[in-house]
Parts: structure tokens; sequence; C-alpha cells
């Protein structure tokens, strides 16, 4: 079998086409492979968790593809990025659909409060938070390399997540208020932005994870 470089995890929600795109882009002499088979992820060298849609519906995806053991053993052994959803399913709970994540951290899944929508000026905020935003760096990692802090990345999402534990949390926006935006920890990284989406600094950081050794 060809060796996998990296794994783009395929359970039927991801935006996996743009993704997979942008990965080939920044890195031309790595096999990506899009794929829904546990054994590809298993031995793939990196793998990446995307996401669109709604909470309940991709963890039944994940489960009725037999995906489950195979993403979290890989969230745990190799180079991990969670991209959206792909950053929610590995917490803990979310209020969307009331469904229960993967677990792997303590954690629950926020939906926008509507009271606090508005921005400094009292105008009313929208939800979905769509559209452009600042992400500022909270600690050093490798992901960030050659990103200015308070670089705008692309978001499209009504849920964030809201760590137990805040050393997880390695970037942060506001809409309006502070929110958890990225999460690091040991190999695994995950972002609640778009960084196939992103312009430059997208491309710079899935340049970045490609070339990551944790």
């Amino acid at each position: 079998m060809k060796k996998i470089d990296i794994a783009v995890v395929d359970y039927g929600m991801g935006n996996l086409r743009s993704v997979s795109k942008a990965l080939e882009h920044v890195a031309p002499n790595k096999n990506v492979v899009v794929t829904s088979n546990p054994a590809d992820i298993a031995n793939a060298e990196r793998v990446v968790f995307p996401g669109q849609g709604a909470m309940p519906d991709c963890m039944r995806e994940l489960d009725s593809r037999g995906l489950r053991e195979a993403v979290l053993h890989a969230s745990e052994n190799k180079p991990f990025l969670g991209i959206c959803i792909g950053m929610q399913m590995l917490f803990e709970h979310s209020e969307e659909g009331d469904a229960a994540g993967l677990g792997l951290l303590k954690g629950n899944v926020k939906r926008f409060s509507a009271a606090s929508m508005k921005d400094s000026s009292g105008a009313k905020l929208k939800v979905p938070h769509m559209g452009w935003n600042q992400v500022y760096q909270a600690k050093s990692h490798a992901l960030w390399q050659d990103i200015a802090d308070g670089e705008r990345f692309y978001y499209v999402h009504s849920y964030y997540v809201q760590p137990e534990d805040e050393s997880l949390t390695s970037g942060f926006s506001e809409y309006p208020n502070r929110f958890t935006s990225a999460i690091a920890i040991n190999n695994l990284f995950a972002v609640q932005f778009h960084p196939e989406k992103s312009a430059n600094a997208g491309l710079q950081m899935l340049s970045n994870f490609v070339r990551w050794n944790p």
C-alpha cells in the first residue's frame, strides 16, 4: 500500500475538498488522501479532522462509519489537526442537540448567547459568527510560526469550545466576548476557524502542520 502522508478524515460532513486541495498546495510532494477507511487513518503519518454541520449528525456519521476509535487513536499518537466541528467534537458535550462528543478533552461546546451579541456601539451581532476575525495567540506554538499575532482568519460557526483547563487555549478571538479559537496539547492542535479558507495565513498554518514534529 502506498504511504499516506496526510489522511483527511471523511465522515460525510467535512469541508473535504477545500481542505485537501489546500494541503496539496502547501505540500505538493506529500500523498494527501481523503478517506473513511480506519486502516488508512491508522497508517497515515498525520491526520486532519475537518468538519461542517451539526454536532449530533457529525457524531452519528462518525460512529456509523466505524471511525471513532481510529480518530481517537490518531489524536493521541500522531500529529493531528482538528478544524471547526473537528475541534468541537474533541470535547465532552455540546449544547447543539444536547450531543456527547468524543470526550478526549474536558469541557463543553456552548452557543453564543443572544443577550450578549452586541458590539461596542450597541449594534446587534449576527449568529452564526461568519467572516473574518482576528486571532490572538495565547501561547507560542509551532503552528503559529510566521503568523502575526492578531492575524485574521475566516469563521463560520454558532458554537465555541469552553475548555475546563484554560491552559489548553492556544488562541482566542472576540465576538464580542473572548472565546477560545485554538487549542493545543501534545501532538494535537485544533482551531475553530477555517485555515483552508483563510488566504495566506491559513496556508501558512497548514504548511506549519505538515512540517510539525511534536
